[in-house]
């Protein structure tokens, strides 16, 4: 039988173990390995705040690219309310994720295996045929095929002054929002400063508030930029797909950026929501993005990159009427420019910010800051045990731009020679590097299930695999 180890088990690592079970021809063992007990759930979906929805509605959150009505029929069988337009809880998306690996195992072929384990990995040691997976409490794993099935590592610390790096380190800082208990230190009436203004600050803010926090709360972020809403539909919405035709053959982003506003200004004429504009784009972004240059990709990243994320990642229509409320409150205030510095003291800490376009610098006194910076992706830096491993191993290659992973086009991990390894594969948003839009379930659901397609054609010319020890 066949071994198949899928490390990390959000949407990414369930989805592939399901598609591999369900569609698997002769029994597999399918081993989905966590760093922690929830399995199919990940950071974004492991949330038990209600409050925290999905960004896309249901009608467009199946699992499953050949059905698309998979989460649709599971959310209504939860509650019948729910329509194809509706912006779902994402711990009922974490159910759905459960519920299809229960399902996938259940249809799977006789003699099948799933093993939900859960372990961290310190390295992986390729073999001849295969590769040994050592995790930290000495146990090994062996397989035929490795999945990394990583991303949404904690963010990175934001970079001030030497004199106030210090700060990093104080209780009075949380790097990583979205541990189970790092928002508990803050008391309802202490205000925070929260470094970054897009949807992990949005998460924050809602957590915050659901916890019963009262005080002011500070955004900052380079361009003080929240995320759009979506639109309140009845109907699916239909999406203006001319414009990648129309762009120049000679890809640059300033003509992608005329174009773009070329279109937004026709369609104001007829009657055309700027976001049907933005999603026509979606199909094609890949293209877009893997013909420019790099020097063009850098330009885009330097300046269209956080334009980009605002329009394109929105926020379902609640949440951007409490943003709304909240700034017309005074209780959530946003501030454009660059932390500089922190001054801590026995009552909190003081954020010592420039604003943009501005000489003069600020304060804002605060009892904690929250890193809301997103993701880490850079895996040229990453300090994750396991990337670390990779990359001095010299097994992964790091694209140039900070984004993510560069692997060949049957998502096989590509090497620091430049080789693709025959046993190690990745997907996940660290496809961001060579697709750019890899972060999204309809784009991250395709990526899966051709990936599924790949392991169950190579495994079907794979000697016979190693066991599980």
């Amino acid at each position: 039988m066949r071994t198949v180890v899928i490390i990390g088990a959000g949407f990414c690592g369930a989805v592939t173990a399901a598609q591999l079970l369900r569609k698997a021809a002769e029994p597999i063992e399918v081993v989905l390995l966590n760093r922690s007990g929830l399995m199919a759930r990940g950071l974004a979906y492991g949330t038990r705040t209600d409050e925290h929805v999905l960004n896309v509605p249901a009608g467009r959150m199946s699992a499953y690219t050949d059905d698309d009505e998979s989460f649709l029929r599971y959310a209504q069988s939860q509650d019948a309310e729910v329509s194809a337009n509706s912006f779902v809880s994402r711990r009922v998306f974490g159910d759905y994720l459960e519920w299809i690996v229960r399902e996938a195992v259940r249809v799977a072929p006789a003699g099948s295996i799933y093993r939900p384990m859960v372990g961290d990995v310190e390295r992986i040691q390729p073999l001849a045929a295969g590769a040994r997976i050592h995790l930290s409490n000495k146990r090994v794993l062996e397989a035929d095929r490795v999945v990394l099935a990583l991303g949404n590592f904690a963010p990175g610390d934001p970079q001030v002054g030497t004199e106030s790096e210090n700060f990093y380190s104080s209780p009075r800082y949380v790097r990583d929002p979205w541990r189970a208990d790092a928002l508990w230190v803050v008391k309802p009436d202490e205000p925070v400063f929260l470094i970054g203004t897009g949807l992990t600050m949005l998460d924050t803010l809602l957590s915050l508030r659901a916890r019963g926090h009262r005080a002011p709360i500070h955004a900052l972020s380079r361009r003080g930029l929240l995320p759009q809403p979506h639109r309140e539909l009845e109907i699916r919405p239909v999406y203006t797909t001319g414009l990648p035709k129309r762009l120049p053959s000679t890809p640059n982003v300033r003509d992608y950026l005329r174009g773009l506003r070329h279109e937004l200004e026709l369609a104001q004429t007829e009657d055309v929501d700027w976001r049907d504009i933005i999603g026509g784009l979606r199909g094609a972004t890949p293209l877009l993005w893997q013909v420019l240059s790099m020097r063009e990709r850098r330009r885009f990243m330097r300046h269209l990159r956080t334009f980009w994320d605002t329009h394109r990642h929105r926020c379902a229509p609640a949440l951007g009427r409490l943003l709304d409320a909240e700034r017309a409150e005074n209780s959530l205030r946003v501030h454009a420019g660059r932390v500089v510095g922190y001054a801590e003291h026995a009552d909190g800490v003081d954020v010592i910010f420039r604003p943009r376009s501005k000489p003069e610098t600020q304060r804002v006194s605060a009892g904690y800051v929250i890193n809301c910076t997103g993701p880490e992706s850079d895996t040229r830096s990453c300090a994750e045990p396991l990337i670390a491993h990779l990359r001095e191993a010299g097994l992964i290659k790091p694209d140039d731009l900070g984004l993510g992973l560069i692997v060949d086009g049957e998502y096989r991990l590509v090497d620091r020679q430049g080789y693709s390894s025959p046993t190690m594969y990745y997907v996940g948003p660290f496809l961001r590097a060579q697709h750019w839009e890899a972060t999204a379930v309809p784009e991250l659901r395709r990526h899966v299930a051709q990936l599924a397609e790949v392991l169950h054609r190579s495994l079907a010319q794979q000697p016979e695999a190693l066991v599980l020890s």
